[in-house]
């Protein structure tokens, strides 16, 4: 209660415009509130032999048609390759691609060819194998070609990301070796480019965007900027804080983030300047475990995604060019540890949920593959642009002859929107859109033969280009047969009660997208017709 001897309590300062108030200044992202969504058990795969090996690789190699992952094979090395689509559990004489001597250690997708993987195996060869398009029935031994070079066993492969037919591998003779798989012979005994810079085995490796420089890690625990065309050592980290492990380019920041340990021995990240790698900008203790750390960079949200090997939790964070450079988000838990982690390129992402990036867990403790979707809550069910920038498409921008005269060349974008074609101002000028995409000339109106002011001819060009642009989206849309480039009528028919609920939920998914286009197509035929109308009554005035 208050009486005549109490003091006032002096009011808060008034601020000034120019004054900075004591109030913490939040930072609003549209990724705060990302969290990790696991797949159903049916959604699963079930029952997959899945590797011992020790090796700190992902074991693991996903793109929209199929899931690579290695497995257990008596006598030698072998991989299974299962359809996307085919969730639940797997037969346990499911056919396996093997034909390698020793056991696989790395594969991967060809960015610009689903039907395509590369392998790696302690019998120091690399093999590429050509997926067929039906469902395997019998073991595949055939391999496409067969790449021989490495004194000693390959423990890494790695796709250019922007040329077709070059592939670079890292074995453990300590050589990065660069291939030209643009020849007819099956059998290729030699690179064309070895990289002779590294002193122990070679643990990571990382191009920039359009892979004119490469960066790896090795196991005297120094990063390396590299020339992969010239193989001269361009930067070189010798910061004895940090003991790298992997390495990744952060998209086009200019920046290098490295996983490893530090001085007492605790799991840790490092961002680094690309121009100088003497100290790195910030770092950051994670924990004291013993597993490796897998970095994983979306470069069209900016997201980070950390994956430790043993853990069940996936941390993520957003990162800036200015300071702090690494925002934590939050992280996604589970009690069923991770031995390997593959994850599915954009395009193959489901845009509807509004899904931004899709890990694929390999469990050994069940023998399973779990699938984990990154979702951004929102409420509407359209298409949002805002999280869906253009990405990387599955074309490349250079041919191999060119990369290796000397020409660098960003990757060509695609948007994610649901039948929308590659973007065509980033294609280079002296190279054709392959076949598989649609080109639809324009179809200009015919001239009307009322006269007109120069004021309304102004309004033919943008009424021109509105229905040629309806006319090029109708006939995509009567193509439009493939779901993220899957043809689904080459799905084989249903065995079990689980496939047929599984294509049952496809085909309502199907005609669900297929009413929303409808219905956008109605909107823009009633505009248009609204449009020709108000035209025809301008022009009746004259």
């Amino acid at each position: 209660m208050w009486n005549g001897n109490s003091k006032l309590r002096p009011s808060p300062p008034v601020l000034k415009p120019n004054q900075m108030s004591w109030h913490p200044q939040y930072r609003s992202s549209k990724f705060r509130h990302v969290y990790g969504k696991p797949a159903s058990k049916e959604n699963c795969y079930d029952s997959v032999p899945i590797t011992r090996s020790v090796h700190d690789n992902h074991f693991c190699a996903v793109n929209p048609h199929f899931i690579a992952v290695v497995t257990e094979c008596a006598g030698g090395g072998a991989f299974l390759v299962i359809p996307l689509h085919q969730t639940g559990k797997l037969d346990p004489h499911y056919p396996k691609v093997c034909g390698h001597r020793g056991n696989v250690l790395d594969i991967k997708w060809n960015p610009f060819n689903d039907f395509e993987i590369a392998s790696c195996s302690e019998d120091a060869t690399i093999k590429i194998w050509n997926i067929p398009k039906q469902l395997l029935t019998r073991n595949l031994t055939t391999y496409r070609k067969e790449l021989m070079g490495h004194a000693r066993r390959v423990g890494l492969v790695e796709w250019h990301p922007t040329t077709a037919n070059i592939l670079f591998s890292a074995g453990y003779d300590y050589k990065v070796m660069v291939w030209n798989l643009d020849t007819k012979d099956s059998v290729i005994a030699g690179p064309v480019r070895t990289i002779s810079c590294h002193q122990d085995v070679i643990l990571s490796m990382s191009f920039n965007t359009n892979g004119s420089l490469l960066a790896t890690t090795c196991k005297d625990r120094k990063i390396r900027i590299v020339d992969p065309r010239l193989g001269i050592v361009l930067q070189e980290a010798n910061y004895k804080g940090h003991r790298a492990n992997k390495v990744l380019f952060l998209g086009s920041l200019n920046k290098l983030l490295s996983t490893g340990t530090s001085r007492w021995n605790n799991r840790q990240m490092a961002l680094w300047d690309q121009e100088n790698l003497s100290v790195p900008l910030t770092e950051e203790d994670l924990d004291g475990s013993s597993g490796v750390l897998f970095p994983f960079f979306d470069s069209d949200t900016s997201m980070l995604y950390i994956v430790g090997k043993g853990d069940g939790n996936i941390r993520y964070y957003e990162v800036s060019t200015e300071k702090p450079h690494l925002t934590y988000l939050t992280e996604y838990r589970s009690y069923n540890p991770q031995k390997g982690i593959g994850i599915m390129p954009k395009r193959g992402l489901d845009v509807s949920s509004c899904e931004i990036f899709r890990f694929y867990k390999l469990i050994t403790t069940k023998s399973l593959i779990e699938p984990v979707s990154m979702i951004v809550p929102r409420r509407s069910e359209s298409y949002q642009e805002d999280i869906y920038p253009p990405t990387a498409a599955a074309q490349p921008s250079l041919m191999a002859h060119e990369w290796l005269s000397g020409m660098n060349r960003g990757p060509i974008m695609m948007s994610l929107r649901p039948g929308s074609e590659l973007d065509s101002q980033t294609l280079p000028p002296e190279r054709p859109l392959s076949n598989s995409m649609v080109q639809v000339p324009p179809q200009p109106l015919e001239p009307m033969t009322h006269p007109a002011e120069d004021g309304d001819q102004a309004s033919f060009p943008l009424l021109e280009e509105k229905v040629s642009k309806w006319t090029t989206e109708r006939q995509l849309a009567e193509k439009s047969c493939l779901t993220n480039g899957f043809d689904v009528f080459e799905c084989p028919p249903p065995k079990t009660e689980n496939e047929l609920l599984q294509m049952f939920y496809r085909q309502q998914e199907e005609i669900r997208r297929l009413r929303e286009l409808l219905i956008q197509r109605e909107v823009q035929t009633k505009q248009l017709e609204l449009e020709i109308k108000n035209l025809r009554m301008v022009l009746g005035q004259f």
